[in-house]
């Protein structure tokens, strides 16, 4: 569900993923003065993928803050900061990273609200990337939102297209407790159709990215567009696939879940996270448990293998799930 506000709409434009955010930062904080950004190399550089560019000058050093290599003191400040009534975007160049300031995210940031009795907020963002790409290797690729996703108290934000990262962005700057927000770092440079309007897209509201009557294949962030490719190889074959892209994580759009499931019958679950623990085997479990009785088949999870990511750009393929395996779960679903 999208909500419009403010300027008056003049239409719709094709940008990249990474000015879709980008114009997001920049409203947001022309709408409101309590918003600034926190992170490494964010000021001068515009950030390792460019998406603070330019904010620096129009905002200036107060509100676009260069810090220090040390995620676990900056974080902490942005927590310290949301908690004394800004609105502080921490960026997290890696997810990676994100490990080191865990204290700050989990055992500050997400009880607070608990800890002072719902009296207290913490309207952080704390903005990051995740996922293979560009042969970075295994500290600088992983998909670790399954451990955000299991701490109560946390938002969890996974945009795939350009229109989805800026109005949910802006509900995340615009959210009164801590979302993590999870960018794809293969994504950045990806096109889509964007309104030039100020819109806001609500939180737990999934989005139907193809339509389908045979299998739903839920995925989020990069996944999305590996399985719309998928469904072109489908389709080809006869089999009309819906693709079901949930947004954010936590909250979960459950209901839109289930009514694609319950209208196909089958569900394939794509992750580029490793399987083990991950956010799929929920969704899986949720779909059996909650439609047992109208599956044709078993849930099937595609995802990635249980193994750190290799630098080898080769191996890198091998160990996320390819457009190829999406087809392959597909036909073996349908016993096509």
């Amino acid at each position: 569900m999208t909500q419009t506000a403010g300027r008056e709409c003049t239409g719709v434009r094709t940008i990249k993923y990474r000015d879709a955010l980008n114009e997001a930062l920049r409203e947001e904080m022309a709408r409101d003065e309590t918003v600034f950004l926190m992170g490494e190399g964010i000021a001068e550089r515009g950030g390792s993928y460019r998406v603070t560019a330019g904010l620096l000058d129009e905002f200036g050093p107060w509100r676009v803050l260069d810090t220090p290599i040390s995620e676990a003191s900056f974080t902490g400040a942005g927590v310290g900061a949301a908690i004394t009534g800004m609105r502080p975007i921490v960026e997290i160049l890696f997810v990676d990273f994100a490990l080191l300031a865990m204290d700050q995210i989990v055992n500050q940031a997400a009880k607070y609200r608990l800890f002072t009795c719902d009296a207290g907020r913490v309207p952080l963002v704390v903005r990051t990337q995740g996922g293979v790409g560009n042969c970075l290797a295994a500290q600088h690729s992983q998909s670790l939102e399954a451990l955000f996703y299991h701490i109560p108290g946390l938002l969890v934000v996974t945009p795939s297209t350009p229109r989805d990262a800026k109005g949910l962005l802006k509900a995340a700057i615009r959210c009164d407790d801590p979302v993590i927000f999870i960018e794809h770092k293969r994504l950045y440079l990806s096109e889509g159709p964007v309104e030039d309007e100020d819109y806001v897209t609500e939180f737990g509201k999934g989005d139907v990215k193809r339509t389908g009557t045979d299998v739903t294949l839920i995925a989020w962030s990069n996944m999305v567009p590996r399985c719309l490719e998928a469904t072109e190889v489908l389709a080809a074959e006869g089999i009309q696939a819906e693709v079901v892209d949930p947004r954010c994580l936590v909250p979960l759009d459950r209901e839109l879940l289930l009514s694609s499931v319950a209208k196909t019958r089958n569900a394939v679950i794509v992750q580029e996270a490793v399987r083990r623990g991950g956010v799929a085997s929920d969704i899986a479990s949720i779909v059996q448990e909650e439609l047992f009785e109208t599956l044709d088949s078993p849930v099937k999870i595609v995802a990635g293998l249980n193994t750190p990511i290799p630098f080898n750009l080769e191996l890198e393929k091998v160990c996320v799930p390819q457009e190829a395996d999406i087809v392959e779960a597909v036909k073996g679903l349908l016993g096509s």
